[in-house]
């Protein structure tokens, strides 16, 4: 875990990304205020970048953000609890209905499982201790658009989603040029799409450029500017493109990753996660509904044989 300072008033905690969970956060702080974006997956990880601000900034914040209800950006909402917990509307609604801490627990003890499938994604929870976890839901909600005043330096909280999940936000503080993405930036790592649509997610990413920062946070990996939005935007309209010919030659979702060529993306953490990103694909040009349950024990079964393959293809 590593604390980087962008601005005097401005910081970001970065966990390396060695796979699942290993999510960022953000400080901001001026004056005698101070906001957090996003917290972590476990009390312990959490505490753990409590203790890098605190060696930049005196006290707890008067506000937590929350991105989106994934887990890895709010598990660790309880260590705040005399923050304002801010996020979108759709956030707030979906907490504790999509990831339940005690569920995942259950799910990491089960590394000696029968089924492979779940046996590996136990293990890579292995540096994850989801006991103790209380969910801290958000206690002021917005539709669209929230401005946070933190001692005279603004904060725009914009609603993006659905992109990565309906309720995905960024945080942009114009005056400094910085943007907190959540996870509607993945940097230099296989972005994975819950409820949402392309267009939206594309959308989002314009947004970004359009705004211009000097300095993105993404959601996971390092911090960049706005090629980071860039590129993420060239992998989602290649990995569509590619899709839609193997759906229209009736080619499934799992036959067409493994056909995909990603190109200079296989350097990416989590490659295999591109089926996630076919699998939306297939889902938009069915017709279904952008909320349409995901059968999430297939996909990570197709997503451990799309594993295999591509390790076979590397020996």
């Amino acid at each position: 875990m590593d604390l980087k300072k962008i601005t005097d008033d401005v910081y970001a905690c970065l966990q390396e990304d060695k796979g699942i969970g290993c999510s960022n956060s953000g400080l901001v702080c001026h004056g005698g205020r101070s906001m957090v974006i996003d917290t972590f997956w476990d009390l312990s990880h959490t505490q753990e970048m409590i203790s890098l601000y605190e060696s930049v900034w005196n006290g707890m914040p008067d506000r937590v953000v929350n991105t989106h209800v994934n887990g890895d950006h709010c598990f660790g909402n309880q260590l705040f609890a005399d923050a304002e917990i801010i996020a979108s509307r759709q956030c707030a609604e979906a907490f504790g209905k999509t990831e339940i801490p005690k569920l995942m627990q259950n799910l990491k003890d089960q590394i000696n499982a029968d089924n492979i499938v779940i046996a590996n994604f136990a293990r890579s929870l292995a540096d994850w201790d989801f006991s103790g976890i209380e969910l801290r839901a958000p206690t002021i909600t917005f539709d669209k658009y929230l401005e946070v005043n933190i001692d005279g330096l603004m904060a725009c909280l914009i609603h993006v989603g659905p992109a990565h999940t309906a309720g995905d936000i960024i945080v942009h503080i114009p005056e400094v040029g910085v943007i907190f993405a959540g996870d509607v930036v993945f940097r230099q790592c296989t972005p994975v799409g819950w409820e949402g649509t392309y267009k939206v997610w594309l959308d989002a990413l314009d947004k970004i450029i359009e705004l211009n920062p000097e300095v993105i946070v993404p959601g996971h990996g390092p911090l960049c500017g706005i090629e980071g939005a860039m590129e993420l935007k060239e992998y989602f309209i290649y990995v569509r493109q590619e899709s839609k010919v193997h759906f229209d030659a009736g080619i499934s979702a799992l036959e067409a990753a493994k056909n995909i060529d990603i190109k200079t993306y296989a350097k990416w953490t989590e490659p295999q996660r591109l089926l996630f990103n076919v699998e939306r694909a297939y889902r938009e040009f069915r017709g279904d509904p952008w909320n349409a349950p995901i059968d999430r024990v297939a996909l990570f079964s197709g997503v451990n044989e799309l594993y295999q393959h591509m390790k076979k293809q590397n020996d």
